[in-house]
C-alpha cells in the first residue's frame, strides 16, 4: 500500500470513529442519563401523577432526583431527600429535564424524600431503613 492510501484509510477510520462517539453523547437514553447524574445502584423507582424520582443508594449515601413524564418546556420541579435526624437537602427551580440530584449522608438511617413536578407531588415517607 502507498502511504496516500493508508492516510486515506486512517482519515476514515477516525472518521467513523468520530461519528460514532458523537452520537453516543448526542443521544444518551433515560435510564443512562439518570445514572450518570447519580453514582451508585438504582434501588427505588417512586413514579407520581406528574413524574418519578428515581433513587440511587452508593455505600452510606442516598442521592434522588425528579423527572417528569413528559420533559419539555420548563416548570417548577423539586427534589428533597432528608436522612432521619438532618435537615433537608432540597433542590427546586424551573428546570426541562430533572430536579437535582441532591445527595446525603445517610449511613444505616432512614430516609424521607420528597418531588414535585408542576401540581404532582410524591412523598415516600421514612424509608430504606
Amino acid at each position: 500500500m502507498h502511504s496516500g492510501a493508508i492516510r486515506r484509510r486512517l482519515a476514515l477510520g477516525l472518521a467513523v470513529l468520530t461519528a460514532s462517539g458523537l452520537l453516543a453523547v448526542a443521544a444518551p437514553g433515560d435510564a443512562q442519563a439518570a445514572g450518570a447524574l447519580c453514582p451508585g445502584r438504582k434501588v427505588r423507582t417512586l413514579p407520581f401523577s406528574t413524574g418519578t424520582v428515581l433513587v440511587y443508594k452508593r455505600g452510606g449515601y442516598v442521592c434522588a432526583v425528579t423527572r417528569p413524564k413528559k420533559p419539555g418546556a420548563p416548570r417548577k420541579m423539586s427534589v428533597s431527600v432528608q436522612a432521619r435526624g438532618n435537615r433537608p437537602v432540597v433542590d427546586t427551580g424551573k428546570y426541562a429535564h430533572h430536579a437535582g440530584p441532591v445527595t446525603v449522608h445517610a449511613g444505616r438511617r432512614c430516609v424521607w424524600l420528597k418531588g414535585q413536578v408542576g401540581r404532582g407531588k410524591y412523598s415516600s415517607g421514612w424509608i430504606l431503613c
